[in-house]
């Protein structure tokens, strides 16, 4: 899994993609994951025709403003998600998540960390990092997704335990002309300013960790 968070050219293009009830955080960082599962016995329920099975995942989206979780990581919003799983399509849309078709790739060659994410066979983005796994660190703690469930908006708390490559440099992250016209909203300024960002060869998480109607407790009440 590779994880950044950018500042991005057009602070009010990010920001307009985030819905009216809720606002972007300062700045209006945007966020890119880009993943791999390997197996389809790496997620729960393999054996079942609704699991999701080996997949790719590359989401992007906007940090918002007010909705922190307990240590301080801001909520988020997702913008765009393109999965490589019509399973696991299926179920995030249900959920209230942009879901649509796209492959991830994610190459280590080295210390260096080619990501790439192609949209109906065109690539779309494409990152670039210097990484050294060397002695990982382990980390956790509970990420916040806001979705739009009927009408409603929705928190889902996702809880994460992740071990982090020991060093991590970005290096570039392309936009690349695939995909919707609406990713450029998203595209990175220059020179490149990541925020946050780690690659993890080996990370477990939730999906979703318990959800609600925004604003009650636990859910930003």
């Amino acid at each position: 899994m590779l994880y950044l968070v950018w500042l991005p050219a057009d602070p009010e293009a990010a920001a307009a993609l985030v819905p009216d009830e809720l606002t972007a955080a300062e700045g209006s960082p945007a966020f890119l994951n880009q993943y791999v599962v390997d197996d389809a016995a790496q997620t729960s329920s393999a054996a079942s025709d609704e699991g999701f099975g080996a997949y790719s995942l590359t989401y992007l989206g906007v940090d918002l403003a007010g909705l922190d979780t307990e240590d301080g990581t801001p909520g988020r919003w997702w913008t765009h998600y393109f999965d490589s799983s019509p399973n696991m399509i299926r179920y995030a849309s249900d959920h209230g998540v942009p879901a649509s078709d796209g492959e991830t790739v994610l190459d280590l060659d080295g210390d260096r960390l080619v990501a790439t994410t192609s949209i109906s066979g065109v690539d779309a983005i494409r990152t670039t990092t210097r990484v050294n796994v060397g002695t990982t660190a382990r980390g956790n703690g509970q990420l916040r997704y806001v979705t739009r469930v009927g009408g409603t908006l929705q928190s889902g708390r996702y809880p994460f335990v992740v071990d982090m490559a020991e060093e991590f440099e970005p290096v570039s992250v392309e936009f690349l002309g695939g995909g919707p016209d609406s990713l450029e909203a998203l595209r990175p300024a220059e020179p490149l300013n990541v925020t946050f960002g780690f690659y993890s060869p080996s990370i477990s998480f939730c999906y979703p960790g318990g959800e609600g109607p925004l604003g009650t407790e636990p859910h930003g009440g």
